[in-house]
């Protein structure tokens, strides 16, 4: 006896719908996709972060290029003279840095015996016996002192090499900046090409707001550099400092191109060196850092900035932390011109509108009124926690 089994609606109701299958495996391919991408750019992080040093170093250059290619210099070759000229700069200051470390170095290491003897009758004067000479043992021949010192002033005096080999280590970034600047019009027109017109057009407007801004907060930072340069040499040259070239290069470079904390990481080696050879010294060297530091603030940089690139310090401090946590040394250097980058993109393509009154929105908490002025020309003003001005009356009225 045969029983057949039957399904009811219900039965139908409950079976797999026929689009599921697909969407399962739609699912599993996307999820494929993303975890393969995702691994593909873990594996190439570090290639990928050259290639954004890359481009950015391409924008700081591509003003330069572009004015010695207007001069009638082939593109090519005028990118070439522009790398000559950054490559020198930085193996010069590299040179000049590492002389001045060696130098002092075995300075210090000569003259430290000196110091703690002073040190140790400066006590003694004042009722405090110190035995210092197991201290002065490592300060002598054979010391663990000089000896670590000693081939560390040779170490620096070698870093020459060491720059050389950085920048072989560094090629890529070279390459890829060299023919990303060389041809940048080339690299614009393959990207377009494949674009609408009106996506040209936003590709082409983004690209000129990067370029013009990252070659602005570079050719400010060079502006200012130099001025910097200047006037710590002369005073240096005055105070007596060792070493017044290297030191006023150093002051320069590191206050201009260190983002936030380069000002007081510039003062502290002068300071240093000043405080080796002459405390007094020391002093003037902290008050010429700091006076100028006030010229620079309120007198040279706000022209410059104003015309080229223009940032609120806190806006630079939070995205040179950003940069920090997302790529380490690289990101800080690159956070505020792509801060500035973004701030420029905002400003061109975010529609403001007219304000509100408000006490929020004035220095004093004062609310400025719309209001026609009065007899004496001035505009009321309207105190919030008061409420608002009596009408006026209408002419006409009694």
């Amino acid at each position: 006896m045969t029983t057949e089994t039957t399904f009811d609606d219900g039965d139908k109701d409950r079976s797999m719908p026929p689009w599921l299958p697909r969407a399962i495996a739609m699912g599993a391919f996307a999820f494929a996709v993303v975890f393969s991408l995702a691994w593909l750019v873990q594996r190439l992080r570090g290639l990928l972060v050259l290639l954004l040093m890359s481009l950015f170093f391409s924008f700081a250059l591509e003003p330069a290029v572009n004015w010695l290619h207007r001069k009638g210099i082939r593109r090519g070759f005028a990118t070439l003279l522009v790398f000559l000229g950054v490559a020198v700069g930085a193996v010069a200051f590299l040179w000049a840095m590492g002389a001045v470390l060696a130098d002092q170095i075995a300075i210090l290491v000569d003259e430290a015996p000196g110091y703690i003897t002073e040190a140790q009758a400066w006590l003694a004067e004042r009722g405090v016996e110190v035995n210092v000479d197991d201290l002065l043992q490592e300060f002598q021949d054979g010391g663990a002192a000089a000896s670590f010192a000693q081939d560390l002033a040779g170490n620096l005096l070698d870093v020459g090499t060491t720059i050389l080999s950085v920048l072989f280590q560094a090629l890529t970034v070279g390459l890829f900046t060299f023919y990303l600047t060389a041809d940048g019009p080339r690299l614009r027109r393959s990207i377009c090409s494949i674009l609408p017109p009106r996506r040209q057009r936003e590709v082409l407007q983004i690209w000129d707001l990067a370029v013009s801004k990252t070659g602005g907060y570079i050719y400010s930072r060079v502006v200012l550099a130099t001025l910097s340069f200047a006037f710590h040499w002369v005073v240096f040259v005055l105070i007596g400092v060792p070493s017044p070239l290297a030191l006023a290069m150093w002051v320069a470079v590191v206050s201009q191109f260190v983002p936030v904390v380069g000002t007081y990481l510039a003062g502290i080696f002068p300071v240093l060196l000043a405080l080796l050879e002459e405390p007094i010294s020391a002093l003037w060297v902290v008050i010429a850092i700091v006076l100028y530091q006030q010229i620079e603030n309120y007198l040279f940089a706000p022209p410059i900035t104003a015309s080229t690139m223009e940032m609120h310090p806190a806006v630079a401090f939070g995205s040179v932390v950003a940069g920090t946590n997302i790529l380490g040394g690289v990101g800080a250097l690159l956070a505020i011109p792509a801060a500035a980058v973004i701030q420029a993109f905002v400003a061109s393509y975010v529609q403001r509108h007219e304000l509100i009154e408000s006490g929020l929105l004035t220095d004093d908490g004062m609310a400025r009124s719309r209001l026609t002025p009065d007899r004496t020309g001035e505009i009321p003003i309207i105190d919030i926690t008061k409420g608002p001005p009596p009408e006026r009356p209408k002419q006409g009225d009694t």
